[in-house]
């Protein structure tokens, strides 16, 4: 009966709908009519009439709420899911066909829908084909320009004039703090002193000079590194303000810094030792009294301290000269195989192994010293069975020259270090190499007929280690041109900057003594995610972790055993949030945790909040289901079953979700941070807003 009814035209079934409503009407009042006849003879005309009404009334009630159930069920609600299936494939990438459930009793129109969305599929995957051809063009020139800043050792940063940061290289993100990794569209003066940045873009904001540079030397306002920097200024009139932005060069010079002055310490030291003994000498000369046995003794003592102190300096200027001279952190597969490389071309043929493990050295003249000593052996007895080996050390890394031959004596081998090595730089011997990396060689048997040359190497000489991240810059050149955006509540959705965050904990109840055991969030600018901005910690709850909590997100006390209390890692994650919004899937659950810790951690969770649960309301309806995992079904987005309750897992799709409901927000005309809170808080049957007053809108 209803596959028949379904099959009609839909005005003949909204004829029929409304003849059924009039039908359903006399039937009522007729029923009642009858019964109230029926009560004339025994109870009266009035009693029989008022009967009737309530007979007749209480049907027509009836009748109405029948028809305005399924009137509520099969047009309304079927409009409301159709209307809403129609806007998430208009705004976002879903190409999934609508759901022949949807708008079945509204004839024609559920086809028609689904015709044109998936006409427009179509049309959107051949508009997606050219852009990824487009894109895969300008993804092969990102990375080059991406291998190309993996060579420049130093920080690079673009600021918009107002000195919010636009672009960073992997270095610059190693450079500024350890603790919290720059990010886009903040401010460099909260990451660095900011007199001599102001000053020096003041200097050259005067000059007005577009290709004008000036030095600076600052320092970071959280580690106190020292940086030497270079600022040129950028000219971009579509700032708006026609001021120009600024690149900044910046390298960690305080090791540098450390080093020349332990240096000119001991030049100091040396001037101060040498000159006492040497005037006291010369003045027992002078006085003529080195052939009385005083006088020689007198001598003799000074000539004593004389040669105790150039020792000793002269040691301390050994042990310290490696620390002076350039160095470059390599590992030891690298080293490896340049020595092999360059003992081939000597005819010196090397058997290699090493260890995963990096030391700071001169690569060229510590590979020209193995390599030469390789050559003396082979010269000297026809040495056979050669072999390489680099280990790691517990103080260190291991060099060791392996032969199958007699062994070396050690005053053959100090000849050897004493031969210069061709280099390209005078006086470079096997000795000098030794003393600029703080080593020593010695000859060592490893078996009867087996000899051994070890060279022993420091591996923490200062300076900076090598970025883990140097191929990753991170931009948004939109930023050089968007306007200031003013009061928060007239910010559009996709100006706002957006820490979509989750939390892991070890059950529902903060009341109860439960607590977060993990904390992840990613960054959104202009609606979009900032590849490399985000932030995931295991915290140290305090407490065991239930069996049925860790059934849930698969965290086990092993995991967190050593992680930071969440003092610290609420801390960390509110230096990585400050001046965003806010976002969470049921928000009041995850900041009720967090505000829980504002007095031990001396920061206040204040942020403006947006939650998707209510703006998941304010788009498919109260009526739906706004679990994250309805949420994603109806968005398509896809959550792999292994990260699902974890909380980077949840925090992605999160971010995925808002990403796809700033459009369809937009298309209800939802523009601004201050609509979408009056729109959210038009749902608050579901949830509280947990936005404080100040970010209340108007």
């Amino acid at each position: 009966m209803l596959e028949r009814l379904t099959q009609l035209p839909l005005r003949l079934r909204v004829f029929l709908f409304f003849a059924g409503l009039s039908v359903g009407g006399l039937v009522a009042l007729g029923g009642g009519l009858w019964v109230g006849l029926t009560r004339v003879e025994s109870a009266g005309v009035v009693s029989g009439f008022v009967t009737a009404g309530l007979v007749a009334g209480f049907g027509l009630l009836a009748l109405s709420a029948w028809i305005w159930m399924l009137f509520d069920e099969n047009v309304a609600r079927a409009i409301e899911r159709l209307s809403t299936a129609l806007r998430a494939r208009a705004h976002t990438d879903l190409d999934r066909a609508l759901d022949p459930s949807h708008g079945q009793y509204l004839g024609d129109l559920a086809p028609a829908a689904r015709a044109v969305t998936g006409t427009l599929a179509e049309t959107k995957n051949a508009l997606a084909e050219a852009v990824e051809r487009e894109t895969t063009r300008l993804a092969v020139e990102n990375a080059r320009l991406q291998a190309l800043l993996a060579d420049v050792p130093a920080g690079v940063i673009l600021c918009a004039p107002d000195h919010q940061i636009v672009f960073y290289n992997g270095p610059a993100r190693g450079i500024l703090t350890k603790d919290r990794a720059p990010g886009l569209n903040r401010s460099l003066l909260d990451y660095l002193h900011a007199g001599p940045v102001k000053a020096a873009f003041a200097r050259l904001s005067r000059d007005g000079a577009t290709d004008a540079a000036t030095d600076v030397l600052c320092a970071c306002a959280q580690s106190g590194k020292m940086l030497a920097g270079r600022m040129r200024l950028v000219d971009l009139p579509q700032t708006g303000s026609g001021a120009p932005g600024y690149v900044l060069t910046l390298r960690d010079v305080t090791d540098e810094l450390s080093l020349h002055a332990g240096r000119e310490a001991l030049l100091e030291e040396v001037f101060d030792r040498v000159r006492r003994p040497a005037a006291n000498l010369q003045t027992v000369l002078a006085a003529g009294v080195a052939k009385d046995a005083k006088g020689r003794a007198a001598l003799l003592s000074e000539v004593e301290h004389l040669a105790v102190a150039i020792t000793e300096l002269g040691a301390r200027y050994d042990s310290a000269r490696g620390q002076w001279w350039p160095m470059t952190s390599t590992g030891a597969t690298e080293l490896a195989e340049a020595i092999v490389a360059q003992a081939a071309q000597a005819g010196v043929h090397l058997t290699a192994h090493a260890a995963d493990v990096r030391a700071r050295v001169d690569v060229f003249q510590l590979v020209s010293l193995v390599v030469h000593l390789a050559e003396r052996l082979v010269g000297r007895d026809q040495a056979g069975d050669m072999t390489l080996s680099i280990e790691e050390e517990p103080d260190g890394v291991l060099i060791s020259l392996g032969w199958q031959g007699a062994l070396v004596s050690v005053s053959e081998l100090e000849r050897w270090l004493a031969e210069p090595l061709d280099v390209g730089l005078a006086d470079v011997t096997g000795r000098s190499v030794l003393a600029a990396h703080g080593s020593e060689a010695w000859p060592e048997r490893a078996s009867p007929d087996r000899g051994l040359l070890r060279i022993p190497l420091v591996t923490a000489w200062a300076g900076p280690e090598a970025s883990q991240d140097v191929r990753r810059a991170v931009f948004d050149f939109d930023l050089m041109d968007r306007a200031p955006s003013g009061a928060l509540a007239q910010t559009s959705l996709r100006a706002l900057t957006c820490v979509v965050f989750d939390t892991e904990t070890t059950g529902l109840l903060p009341s109860s003594g439960d607590e977060i055991c993990q904390i992840a969030a990613v960054r959104l600018l202009g609606g979009r995610p900032v590849a490399g901005e985000t932030f995931e910690t295991l915290v140290d709850p305090g407490r065991p972790i239930p069996a049925a909590a860790t059934e849930v997100h698969h965290i086990t006390d092993a995991d967190v055993r050593g992680a930071p209390p969440i003092e610290t890692a609420a801390r960390r994650f509110h230096d990585f949030a400050d001046g965003a919004v806010l976002v969470a899937h049921n928000a009041p659950f995850d900041l009720e945790f967090l505000r829980r810790h504002e007095t031990g951690i001396g920061r206040r969770f204040d942020h403006p909040v947006l939650d998707t649960v209510l703006l998941s309301a304010v788009v498919f309806g109260q009526t739906e289901v706004h679990t994250l995992d309805a949420l994603c079904e109806r968005l398509g987005i896809v959550i792999p079953s292994e990260v699902r309750h974890t909380a980077m897992g949840d925090t992605v799709a999160t971010a995925t979700a808002l990403e796809r409901l700033i459009p369809m927000l937009e298309a209800k005309g939802i523009r601004t941070f201050g609509e979408a809170v009056a729109a959210a808080r038009r749902h608050a049957r579901l949830l509280k807003d947990v936005n404080a007053p100040e970010h209340a809108p108007a």
